[in-house]
């Protein structure tokens, strides 16, 4: 028998479907064990059980879509009861298939595992999704909140409901984010809830939180990182089918959105110094249709049941330090129990590296059952 025969027929018994009938949010459509790596070249392995997991999700009309995920569960037993599952929301990848995160870590180019593993040395299992479109068919709905916060959640279902994984119904819940993984996370915290009740969400940890999409465009628009609110642009576009963004574009600006419409997020740099006006001959974003939409998208109407711990660097040059303070002030007014940190650091990046341990600190005390304390 030929060897591609034979690889074709052991995939087709990893990729076992559940059954037919199974057809809910949080459903694991196939999973594949899979191995993670810290650094490139397959170099210093997780040593973790890895699954790349599809499963069922909501689009952000409502509409049922299938994510991809990759599931992360320590091979110790967890001594101290249920094992406590963390849903991951990954920062900016970019718009691209190639850019997922599930494929990065097999790659060993992931940076944020180094964070993950910090949740992984604590014993917790990690769901870490690729989000709508990103990895799997279609459009990645880049910043549609919405879709975000569901597939975060739906990732954390799957995860307890792959067969394998040893993880339980009753496990502690947490939910953690920076950037484009902020927003989702605070999605998450907020949509719960009313779509995920069954999950036993304890805290949810978003730094960087653009909130506000409406500002953090217009705070972009012709800067060095204007190719992040374009790729915001074509994210929603994917999201809404009313918006119809390229049929309101120019031909210049036709040209370079369908150019970046599947890059990564280092090859969005290229956008530098545009603004929308070169790429529409109309005002975008205060058309009925997107105001509508940015609004729906926009973190802070809803409120969490659970504690949220906030963070935010001062000196962000992405996401101004006022969306993650308006954030901050929104929920405290609404009575959420939140912790607020603003960190001296000069950059977006810097508010990662020095708030993403201090946020999982504060997270590893919900999953441990331990109570917050807010400081609004």
């Amino acid at each position: 028998m030929r060897l591609s025969v034979i690889l074709s027929l052991v995939i087709s018994l990893i990729l076992l479907p559940v059954p037919a009938q199974a057809a809910s949010a949080g459903d694991v459509i196939s999973a594949q064990p899979t191995t993670v790596y810290l650094l490139p070249g397959k170099l210093l392995e997780v040593p973790v059980n890895a699954w790349n997991v599809l499963y069922r999700s909501t689009s952000a009309t409502g509409a049922p879509n299938a994510v991809s995920a990759t599931v992360l569960v320590p091979k110790a037993s967890y001594p101290l009861g249920r094992r406590p599952v963390i849903g991951y929301a990954v920062g900016t990848h970019g718009l691209g298939d190639q850019c997922a995160p599930s494929l990065a870590m097999r790659e060993g180019r992931e940076a944020e595992l180094a964070l993950v593993s910090l949740f992984l040395l604590k014993g917790f299992a990690v769901a870490i999704t690729d989000y709508e479109g990103l990895g799997t068919p279609g459009q990645h709905t880049y910043m549609a909140g919405i879709s975000q916060g569901h597939a975060v959640l739906d990732s954390v279902r799957a995860a307890i409901r792959l067969p394998g994984s040893g993880l339980s119904t009753g496990a502690p819940v947490g939910v953690m984010g920076y950037s484009q993984g902020g927003a989702s996370a605070g999605w998450a915290g907020q949509l719960q809830p009313s779509y995920a009740p069954d999950l036993r969400l304890k805290g949810v940890a978003a730094g960087g939180v653009p909130a506000d999409l409406r500002a953090v465009a217009q705070s972009l628009d012709g800067g060095p990182n204007f190719g992040l609110a374009a790729a915001a642009g074509v994210g929603f576009d994917a999201a809404y089918d009313e918006l119809d963004l390229f049929n309101d574009l120019n031909d210049r600006g036709r040209a370079l959105m369908t150019d970046a419409a599947d890059d990564c997020v280092g090859d969005l740099g290229k956008l530098a110094g545009l603004r929308f006006s070169d790429l529409s001959p109309i005002d975008l974003m205060n058309q009925p249709k997107w105001q509508a939409r940015l609004a729906e998208n926009r973190l802070g109407a809803r409120t969490p049941r659970v504690p949220v711990f906030l963070y935010h660097a001062r000196g962000d040059e992405i996401i101004p330090h006022a969306v993650g303070a308006t954030l901050r002030s929104e929920y405290c007014r609404a009575g959420v129990n939140a912790r607020w940190l603003s960190i001296p650091g000069g950059t977006h990046v810097l508010g990662a590296v020095e708030g993403g341990p201090v946020a999982i600190e504060w997270l590893a005390l919900r999953m441990y059952g331990l109570p917050a304390f807010g400081n609004c």
